[in-house]
């Protein structure tokens, strides 16, 4: 039997609604449909993320391995892609894919090591940044969503969201993000980012200490995926810190750095405006210790 968490079903409904829970009933066909297709045997309980149903499993051969099912929309197309062009070098390694249904086998890593259990912060931002160094040194594949058309789609919405804050400091911050992008949107960057490198989407292996898991892959400047280690763990006092670690690991050049981090402001300010919220105050910190920090 596939056992399906409650908690992943409510987080389906949610998000979708009715369209969720009828999604998620798909699960367990699915799982006995790739047991079969690809000769796994379950190894251990369900588990599951925020979207995705994992089922720890055992190849033929016995290798330990885990299946990871989940739907197909605009972030999670690319995950396969970006997996087979990173090759396990500084992520999880991509063992089968099947395209249409975006279900993955994985290389089985820790989970319970993860790098959120770190007591420094400071120790898991550097493990982040040689991260990102190994995983942005690879040129992103053809047809990856790119950043440029993102920048352009933010840049296009803000002005209309400018007009749902009525605290003007706030406007004002959430301008100035605008104003950040808008001076680097013509060089958006050709490297494959993960965009969604935050403490819990790293995990401990056998094979190298730590590796990345669930990208949300897009192509662009590696700049723009500095922000998840940001406000992960958030302390307003280390946010500084972070950012001028992670740059100098990366070889960053800082003004565009900063611009990029503030366009991820600008994206998440952009979320809440568009589902009736105002901007986090985390975000708004992040932004302020941005704006005002040297180059």
């Amino acid at each position: 039997m596939i056992d399906i968490p409650d908690a992943l079903i409510a987080q389906h409904v949610r998000y979708d609604g009715e369209a969720g829970r009828a999604y998620v009933t798909t699960l367990a066909e699915r799982a006995a449909r790739f047991l079969e297709h690809w000769r796994l045997r379950l190894d251990g309980p369900t588990m599951y993320g925020r979207c995705a149903l994992v089922l720890p499993v055992l190849r033929a051969d016995g290798t330990r391995a885990v299946l990871k099912l989940q739907d197909v929309d605009e972030e999670t197309v690319g995950e396969p892609v970006a997996l087979r062009a990173w090759r396990g070098d500084g992520a999880v390694l991509l063992l089968d894919s099947d395209d249409e249904t975006g279900t993955l086998l994985l290389e089985r890593l820790d989970a319970n090591r993860l790098l959120d259990d770190l007591p420094d912060s400071r120790e898991a931002t550097v493990v982040i940044a040689r991260l990102l160094a190994h995983l942005t040194a690879t040129p992103a594949p053809p047809g990856m969503r790119g950043l440029g058309d993102i920048a352009e789609e933010m840049l296009d919405e803000t002005p209309a969201a400018l007009e749902h804050l009525p605290d003007p400091a706030v406007r004002r911050l959430v301008a100035d993000c605008a104003a950040a992008v808008r001076e680097v949107a013509a060089e958006p960057g050709d490297r494959l980012l993960h965009w969604d490198l935050h403490f819990e989407n790293v995990l401990g292996s056998d094979r190298a200490p730590w590796l990345a898991i669930d990208p949300k892959p897009l192509a662009g400047d590696p700049g723009f995926d500095l922000f998840p280690a940001l406000w992960n763990r958030f302390d307003a006092d280390e946010v500084r810190w972070r950012f001028d670690a992670m740059t100098e690991v990366l070889g960053l050049d800082r003004d565009r750095a900063r611009a990029w981090t503030l366009g991820r402001v600008l994206q998440n300010s952009l979320w809440q405006i568009e589902e009736g919220g105002a901007p986090l105050d985390e975000h708004m910190e992040i932004a302020r210790r941005m704006r005002s920090h040297p180059g």
